[in-house]
């Protein structure tokens, strides 16, 4: 059976997420270690993250994941902007092994169309070696897929398998996004596992989706009221590799406020 988790909010101290995650009835937690739309990454004091590991180790939660800044952007043309990209991908991925986390999930990023795929690829794995090289340890750096259109890399899985191929790293992996897989018009399993291998997935992000199959767009929808609906939820469900994974709620929220309960209660309904 999945573990069901959700991204929480830090609001207060980073140590708020773990109570947050469990009033959810949450098994698994996704929090951003710094803000998410800046370059700056203010660091956790090692008291902080000390009493947070303990604190989550006493829980009884299976999984945490941090969430990097939305800036980072691997794929892009310009050297400076890269260089933004890799420092702050590497503080993030530091917090992340402070605190004991399974991994960063990041957005891969976007060529804007100014540079070829291949170029950008071999520069996003070269890239991804820089940041686990600077913090060794544990956490992965975990790529998400993303919705299509704008020069993104890694919407097609066959992308990610060559960012992997060329990075050849245990501590990178891939987060498959539920409602992004849809917006890009490639939501079949076994293409995913063909092109992809199902295997090279360590965690989903369950979303359902707003916009309608192949949209392009990224538009995230509570579980069972959007185009996806809960019957796919339950036949990913039954998949005996993805099946055994953390399933992370990124949704709305039945009260606009971010994951809640309901949404918990009805993607655990499914499995």
């Amino acid at each position: 059976m999945p573990i069901v988790g959700a991204h929480v909010s830090t609001s207060g101290g980073l140590i708020n997420a773990i109570d947050r995650g469990l009033l959810l009835g949450a098994g698994a937690i996704q929090i951003f270690g710094a803000s998410p739309r800046q370059w700056a990454v203010k660091m956790p004091t090692d008291e902080e993250a000390s009493l947070f590991k303990k604190e989550f180790a006493s829980s009884g939660l299976k999984h945490l994941f941090l969430h990097a800044t939305y800036l980072a952007n691997l794929a892009t043309p310009d050297a400076t902007s890269l260089k933004k990209s890799i420092d702050a991908l590497a503080s993030h991925l530091k917090i992340a092994e402070m605190l004991g986390a399974d991994g960063l999930i990041f957005h891969v990023g976007s060529t804007k169309g100014l540079i070829t795929k291949e170029k950008a690829i071999a520069q996003i794995a070269k890239a991804m070696l820089e940041v686990v090289k600077r913090v060794p340890g544990k956490a992965k750096l975990i790529m998400e897929n993303g919705s299509g259109g704008g020069g993104k890399i890694g919407s097609e899985p066959s992308d990610l398998k060559a960012i992997l191929l060329a990075s050849d790293s245990e501590r990178i992996s891939v987060c498959l996004d539920t409602a992004h897989a849809f917006g890009a018009g490639i939501f079949d399993l076994a293409q995913w596992d063909s092109e992809l291998g199902l295997k090279n997935i360590c965690v989903l992000h369950a979303n359902d989706s707003k916009a309608a199959l192949g949209s392009l767009k990224d538009r995230h929808e509570n579980i069972g009221e959007g185009e996806i609906g809960i019957e796919v939820f339950k036949k990913w469900g039954k998949d005996k590799y993805l099946g055994k994974l953390p399933w992370l709620l990124e949704v709305p929220g039945f009260d606009n406020e971010g994951p809640d309960k309901k949404n918990v209660d009805i993607l655990k309904s499914c499995f």
